[in-house]
């Protein structure tokens, strides 16, 4: 079984990823931090110096490697993963894709306390985020809206409820 977690930044994916897999004793993966391994450097440092289009190249690469070598996991997924290349298609090939279609003000307050991880956000001002999020979120929502399963209020759905909507995709 290979479940993957989509959705825009701050949308919890992480957070919810690490539970869904340790409740299934199944490997997690951070699909951001599986390509900082990858390449010794961190993301904001891999789009400074090598862009946006080197990044979306070694994500497909990294997803693509990551099923080949797991029948079993969960992955998180970056919020542009499956807006590019074939990659949506290629997550429900192979695995249940899970949407956390998580409110906008949620993202927003998450967002603002970690933005200099963030290497998209580094140069839009607080006032300007909110506008961001929701344009981005238009922009992404006609693959977001593909995944198998879309759980629209992470934050008031237990784990056991989270669990069982996505075994039973």
């Amino acid at each position: 079984m290979r479940i993957f977690l989509i959705g825009f930044m701050g949308s919890g994916k992480t957070h919810w990823g690490k539970q869904v897999a340790q409740r299934l004793h199944l490997p997690f993966y951070d699909l951001d931090e599986v390509i900082v391994a990858a390449e010794h450097r961190t993301i904001p440092d891999i789009f400074g110096e090598s862009g946006e289009e080197y990044f979306r190249n070694k994500e497909k690469e990294m997803l693509e490697k990551l099923v080949d070598e797991n029948t079993n996991m969960v992955l998180s997924c970056g919020g542009g993963t499956p807006c590019f290349f074939n990659n949506i298609e290629f997550m429900k090939k192979y695995g249940t894709v899970v949407w956390l279609n998580t409110q906008v003000d949620v993202m927003l307050h998450r967002l603002m306390k970690e933005r200099e991880l963030r290497p998209l956000l580094k140069d839009i001002t607080n006032e300007d985020l909110k506008y961001y999020i929701i344009r981005k979120l238009n922009e992404r929502r006609m693959y977001y809206e593909q995944a198998d399963v879309i759980i629209d209020k992470e934050d008031a759905i237990s784990m056991n409820d989270f669990i069982q909507t996505v075994l039973h995709a």
